[in-house]
């Protein structure tokens, strides 16, 4: 049973780890809610017909949640450590050895870091606009999409090559273009809460960010759904096409956006699992992460896709030009569209600054883990990291976060799940996910785990390659 006087949890770090079950439970989906939320799904919903994509996605959720969400929650928990750590530990029981694990176990430090560093520079775009928003600036701009467009193409230039991108930024001394001020604000303010703890930091700030999110995307739903025009955008949600839902192209992509949105990919999960007690129910809290995660994606498709049926706007474009070209437009020109676009772009925020933080966790941990560093030597040392990295890439973000969510993020979550379902022992595996329920997890889960999830983490890997990006 859970231990009443901390909150209902104990403390499994000795160090520092969340002091609640909802802590650690609201952490994780601050981790899992981010800008493929806000500014892919919607678009998926659109592009692969309502229904039709919802229901294989919701599928794809379902099977993640309870095989990989559930394994790198108990793979963190039972080694008590990051992926470093937690691969060293089944490598040595399994061969007798850390060494291997712990250097295969790398691979998703780098993964974390590398996408950490391209969510920086959106973060600073984020900050950008969420100020533009409440001080009527960005509501200035109107709907003049040439306004709009230069706006944004000034916060965000682009190269096409790492070369150019470096000489773009030097030439200009690192600040004459870009978005470097904003960027270093949002960074800063992720690195202070890290530097608080875990408990008095991260777990923190998602107890306020997480309710407030979800608050102030249910505030602009309902609003929306008041304009003339915004039934178009619900009736195309709830429209289902037969023809199309045994589509392999529609699987795919609803299986990747899943993959993506749940963040399986060898770390954050892992270094979140370590922090928490040995008698918490983990299938329960992967339950809580995946319904709350696929909550805050219907959301935001509420409040994207009528808005934009409410504003005659097809929605055809995904990724950064959705949120901070095409619908910046539909919201300046509908009433109240200054206070929509301010609330729109405050929830935005909240999603982005939990999400960096999770990635920054894994390195910090790592540091601490590795060196046995303090934690505030070592937010510096990652923090100074990306923000040194992530001001010289800004041309360049769109293909450094295509190498990273393309190849290392799934390699990494196939790791991951290769080490808790082929090379830990069977009953340690089993023994780590039931630990803190009261019945033993079911028998379905190893198989559907070790056969079925590794299996689909690969395709993940493969298919991206193939279709450059499926999440």
């Amino acid at each position: 049973m859970a231990n009443k006087e901390n909150g209902g949890a104990k403390l499994h770090r000795t160090e520092d780890g969340f002091t609640t079950k909802w802590g650690f439970i609201l952490a994780c989906i601050g981790s899992a809610v981010g800008m493929g939320n806000i500014w892919r799904f919607p678009i998926m919903v659109s592009t692969y017909g309502g229904m039709t994509f919802l229901i294989p996605y919701i599928i794809c959720v379902a099977l993640i949640g309870s095989t990989g969400v559930m394994e790198e929650f108990a793979l963190g928990r039972w080694a008590g450590a990051g992926p470093v750590g937690a691969f060293g530990k089944c490598t040595q029981q399994r061969f007798g050895s850390t060494k291997p694990g712990r250097l295969i176990g790398a691979l998703p430090i780098i993964g974390a870091m590398g996408l950490a560093i391209g969510y920086t520079v959106v973060m600073g775009w984020i900050f950008k606009y969420c100020f533009m928003g409440l001080s009527g600036s960005l509501y200035a701009l109107g709907t003049d999409m040439g306004a709009i467009g230069g706006a944004f193409d000034a916060t965000a230039p682009e190269a096409e090559t790492l070369g150019e991108a470096v000489s773009m930024m030097a030439g200009s001394g690192f600040f004459g273009i870009g978005n470097s001020v904003w960027q270093i604000v949002s960074l800063v303010i992720a690195l202070v809460i890290m530097a608080l703890g875990v408990a008095g930091g991260i777990e923190r700030a998602n107890k306020i960010l997480m309710p407030a999110l979800f608050g102030l995307f249910v505030i602009l739903g309902v609003y929306i759904a008041t304009l003339p025009g915004s039934s178009a955008g619900y009736k195309y949600i709830f429209t289902i096409q037969p023809g199309r839902i045994f589509d392999p192209q529609v699987w795919i992509y609803a299986f990747g956006q899943a993959f993506f949105s749940l963040s399986v990919a060898g770390n954050g999960s892992v270094i979140y699992g370590s922090y928490f007690s040995r008698d918490e129910d983990i299938p329960s809290s992967a339950r809580n992460v995946a319904v709350f995660d696929t909550l805050a994606a219907l959301l935001a498709a509420f409040v994207i896709l009528p808005a934009m049926a409410a504003g005659g706007v097809e929605p055809s474009k995904g990724g950064p030009g959705l949120m901070f070209v095409y619908l910046v437009n539909v919201l300046n020109g509908m009433a109240g569209g200054r206070i929509v676009g301010a609330v729109f772009f405050v929830c935005v925020l909240f999603a982005g600054i939990t999400s960096i933080i999770n990635l920054y966790e894994a390195p910090v941990a790592w540091l601490q883990e590795q060196f046995g560093v303090k934690r505030l030597v070592s937010v510096a040392v990652i923090g100074v990291i990306g923000m040194a990295v992530s001001l010289v890439i800004q041309p360049w973000t769109s293909q450094w976060m295509d190498v990273v969510s393309i190849y290392i993020c799934p390699l990494g979550a196939f790791l991951a799940a290769v080490m808790f379902f082929w090379v830990l022992k069977k009953e340690t595996a089993i023994e780590a996910v039931s630990e803190g329920i009261e019945k033993p997890i079911g028998k379905w889960f190893y198989p559907t785990g070790k056969y079925v999830y590794c299996a689909l983490t690969l395709v993940a890997l493969v298919a991206g390659a193939l279709l450059g990006g499926i999440g």
